[in-house]
């Protein structure tokens, strides 16, 4: 009788997708909670005494630990057990959740958020790396398909899910609702979850401490530009700190016999260019959400519940282009597929920022939205499955931990640089609301324009196979 906990080898009968539907459901709880709290903040600010400052740390607080962590997460699923990492992650994750939805202070709130943020760092490079090393040839090819659309289209439906939950029940509910699905998941991953090779090896330990606090700094400067300014002394100097902690960082693993991030890494060019288109399109993504959210409640009037609505067909956008990506990926190569994309990407925002002062959500605002969405469905597929195309078994872990870094750092990044773009025409009023929202705009076609102008010259042609690998050009 066939072990359901062990791994099977590359020349096997293709794989059961149950294994994929339980990873990401993981990792969905994980993206939908970067933007669930949004809408809730209000609620949440009255309930429990929060207010400026103080609010902006129940959201910041995760996407900090999360992102800052992530390597570290990756290294340790590598060097002690992928499985057993991201049981104790969701363990971790789902008690945090719970904790955060009976939270009777700010205090307690922003610490279990923190708490979630160190479980979602354990849980989603150990999660990927189990999906790209159990599975293989057009199988791997369709999971990372799904694996990107989850992570993009969860970032809206946290949203949406927001305002349900904060108007039909009350804020705590956007907590309180993951710990059935991470119960039901826990049990679940004894029973189906595999067992994958890893490589047990020292850990890092100074590498480690010094990246994350290298990454916690980047990140916690780039969320704060948009309120202190990017040529402020504290922006300037968290910058310059976050600089010499990375560059302290790069010292010790060039000393290091066991780094953190082999040096060879940073040669893997499918890699590299994977995670930084990653990068790119999660930072206008993302940013596009902060841009419409403010932009229609406060131009238009919509309220929260209408506003994350507004952004279901953006979903579905992402869900449509992602299911065909890996066909097209086949015949095209990932090359082209992520220069589409981000042309499209480019064209939706142009489409936004040529909005009237006082758009209407139809006809004048949802085709750029659902043009963004068609676009990002093309590149996160695609720049997935050039990273992964060369990485070696026993750095999956690492390599998952690269990406999904850059996914929460473009996530903050797209926050920080479109809204810090938008601010120098916004003062107060609808009117310059308004005007930000068309510079915004027009700074993330130009972004998406760098980035496939780039692509067409820097990302490598990969071209899914049905065997065990991938062409690579």
């Amino acid at each position: 009788m066939t072990d359901p906990h062990v791994s099977h080898s590359a020349g096997d009968a293709p794989r059961p997708w149950t294994t994929l539907i339980l990873l990401a459901v993981a990792q969905f709880m994980v993206v939908l909670d970067i933007t669930v709290v949004n809408v809730a903040l209000p609620s949440i600010g009255h309930d429990l005494g929060l207010g400026g400052d103080d609010l902006q740390w129940v959201v910041t607080i995760y996407v900090l630990l999360t992102g800052g962590l992530l390597l570290l997460g990756g290294r340790i699923a590598d060097a002690v057990s992928r499985r057993g990492v991201f049981l104790a992650g969701l363990t971790v994750f789902t008690a945090a959740s719970l904790a955060s939805g009976l939270a009777e202070s700010g205090t307690t709130l922003i610490a279990a958020r923190a708490a979630q943020g160190i479980g979602a760092a354990l849980l989603t490079p150990a999660a990927l790396s189990i999906v790209t090393s159990y599975y293989t040839g057009r199988q791997l090819t369709t999971a990372l398909a799904a694996w990107s659309a989850i992570g993009s289209a969860g970032a809206a439906v946290g949203v949406v899910l927001g305002g349900l939950l904060t108007t039909w029940l009350s804020w705590e509910w956007i907590f309180l609702v993951n710990v059935p699905v991470g119960l039901v998941a826990l049990v679940a991953a004894t029973r189906v979850l595999p067992v994958v090779p890893t490589t047990r090896r020292a850990l890092d330990v100074p590498g480690a401490l010094l990246v994350v606090a290298g990454m916690i700094t980047l990140v916690f400067a780039i969320d704060g530009a948009a309120e202190h300014g990017w040529g402020s002394t504290r922006t300037l100097g968290l910058l310059a700190l976050a600089i010499v902690l990375l560059a302290a960082f790069a010292l010790v693993e060039a000393k290091t016999v066991q780094p953190l991030v082999p040096p060879a890494t940073w040669r893997t060019r499918p890699l590299v260019a994977g995670a930084a288109v990653i990068l790119g399109v999660t930072a206008i993504l993302v940013g596009t959400f902060f841009l419409n959210s403010l932009y229609m409640q406060e131009v238009i009037g919509a309220s929260a519940l209408e506003t994350g609505l507004g952004f279901l067909p953006l979903a579905f956008a992402i869900g449509v282009t992602a299911h065909v990506a890996p066909r097209i990926m086949a015949r095209i190569g990932s090359r082209l597929l992520i220069v589409a994309g981000m042309s499209l990407v480019a064209a939706g925002a142009l489409v936004l920022a040529i909005a009237p002062d006082r758009a209407t959500y139809f006809p004048e605002l949802l085709p750029g939205l659902v043009v963004i969405g068609l676009g990002v469905g093309f590149v996160f597929p695609a720049a997935s499955v050039t990273a992964f195309s060369l990485v070696a078994p026993h750095q999956l872990g690492l390599a998952s931990g690269l990406i999904s870094t850059a996914h929460e750092l473009g996530a903050a990044l797209g926050v920080a640089v479109l809204a810090a773009v938008a601010a120098i025409a916004t003062a107060t009023g609808p009117v310059a609301l308004a005007a930000g929202y068309e510079d915004g705009f027009i700074a993330a076609a130009a972004i998406a324009l760098g980035f496939a102008a780039v692509a067409a010259s820097a990302v490598p042609t990969v071209k899914p196979a049905a065997g065990a690998s991938a062409a690579v050009h």
